[in-house]
């Protein structure tokens, strides 16, 4: 998919927007699973969320071969669109992201924030991508998948920077939404020589992936209704699920009330705000801590965007029910 090369390139013009994020070690959670934990966290990027790495990579490649794009369109739950709307101002070029109806309300003045003009339009992810690549051709702007190479290539400088500093983790926890993270994650370690297991996490009710993985071939689902919605996806990439099987040790699936939990846990041990599917992968740390004891472990906090409502009803001890 790429090389040792380029994904050292691809750090160095990350490095030039911001530094790399922490990898902190945080005794409450060593106490909490038994396990040597290790958080990389990207809550602490300039958008909030790992996805910004691969929005400057994408823009960096487009600018360099067509320069004079029009525009560039794309759908999301929040942190790509947040990503493309931060790289694309950068770049200079107008950015269009479709939400579906419902969408994080704070997630979509973040983007407007940013720059990007934002449309809503079906009931849930995967229909606001089908209008989004409908808008490309009509426009003729460039439609940015949630899964292409050089969001992968960008997204897993996260992972170049976490095994730099902690090359002897015996397993890493990443949730899936469309799989740019966890592809980019494994294909850092085998670059790298590393034996690191990498373990997916979904949602019970968004577990495409998972189901997927467990048939051998894309499963779509007939909905995704969790409301860590960077996990909301019913549809599968064929080209990420055969990177998962052939490089991830399993996909763990827990469930909304896990997910809460987990948000709650990171507040009180770490005071960071990890939204849900930045919590999922501590979720099933915790799930699986019996056989996690004593190792040594990461978990990818991927972002902290959760709306404010949402995470009060964490705190206050409940689940949220998604929109």
């Amino acid at each position: 998919m790429f090389s040792l090369k380029e994904l050292e390139d691809a750090t160095a013009l990350v490095h030039a927007h911001f530094q790399a994020t922490p990898q902190y070690a945080w005794p409450l959670l060593a106490a909490r699973t038994g396990a040597y934990v290790v958080v990389k966290h990207e809550n602490h990027t300039p958008v909030g969320a790992f996805k910004i790495r691969g929005g400057l990579v994408y823009f960096a490649r487009l600018k360099a071969e067509r320069p004079h794009v029009k525009g560039v369109v794309s759908a999301t739950r929040g942190n790509h669109g947040q990503s493309l709307a931060y790289a694309g101002a950068k770049a200079g070029v107008p950015v269009a992201i479709v939400v579906p109806r419902g969408n994080s309300v704070e997630k979509n003045a973040a983007m407007r924030s940013l720059g990007a003009e934002l449309i809503e339009y079906g009931a849930d992810f995967d229909e606001a991508r089908g209008h989004a690549a409908e808008l490309a051709k009509t426009r003729g702007y460039e439609f940015a998948p949630s899964f292409q190479r050089d969001l992968v290539l960008g997204v897993a400088t996260y992972a170049y920077e976490l095994f730099a500093a902690h090359r002897d983790l015996d397993t890493v926890y990443v949730p899936i939404g469309l799989g740019s993270g966890i592809c980019g994650l494994i294909r850092t370690r085998d670059l790298l020589g590393l034996a690191t297991k990498v373990v997916g996490v979904v949602s019970d009710h968004a577990n495409a992936y998972k189901l997927s993985l467990d048939a051998g071939r894309v499963v779509e689902t007939n909905s995704a209704r969790t409301f860590a919605d960077g996990m909301a996806v019913r549809v599968p990439s064929a080209e990420a699920l055969a990177i998962i099987a052939a490089g991830a040790a399993r996909i763990v699936s827990v469930g909304e009330d896990a997910i809460a939990a987990a948000m709650r846990a990171y507040f009180e041990d770490t005071h960071n705000v990890a939204e849900g599917a930045g919590a999922a992968p501590l979720a099933a740390l915790m799930q699986e801590k019996d056989g996690m004891q004593g190792k040594k472990i990461g978990l990818i906090l991927c972002g902290g965007n959760v709306d404010t409502p949402v995470f009060r009803t964490v705190l206050g001890g409940q689940t949220p029910v998604p929109a």
